[in-house]
């Protein structure tokens, strides 16, 4: 599933340059993530990077897009289609 920035968000702005595929940006009030283009990290880190350093905890997961490893790493490979992701791939699902 992609993760979602609740309401709790103080703009501060801390989670947009940790995503690897640009999936986050400034909303009108709140950073806003592109569900589309979260993998939750899948592919790059253990754990998903914008809940990571989010100071006020406003990265959650969005019940709304679940999705497997799999599905994730699917993904990762349509953005990313120069990055090898063969092998193990850092992955929460791996804890």
């Amino acid at each position: 599933m992609s993760y979602k920035i609740t309401s709790d968000c103080n703009s501060c702005g801390a989670c947009e340059p940790e995503c690897p595929n640009t999936a986050i940006s400034a909303g009108d009030d709140v950073y806003v993530i592109n569900a589309e283009a979260c993998t939750e990290c899948v592919g790059f880190n253990a754990t998903p990077q914008c809940a990571a350093v989010c100071p006020v905890d406003a990265c959650v997961t969005d019940e709304g897009h679940v999705e497997s490893e799999g599905d994730l790493i699917t993904k990762a490979k349509k953005l990313h289609p120069g990055k090898d992701f063969s092998g193990a791939v850092p992955s929460h699902f791996s804890k």
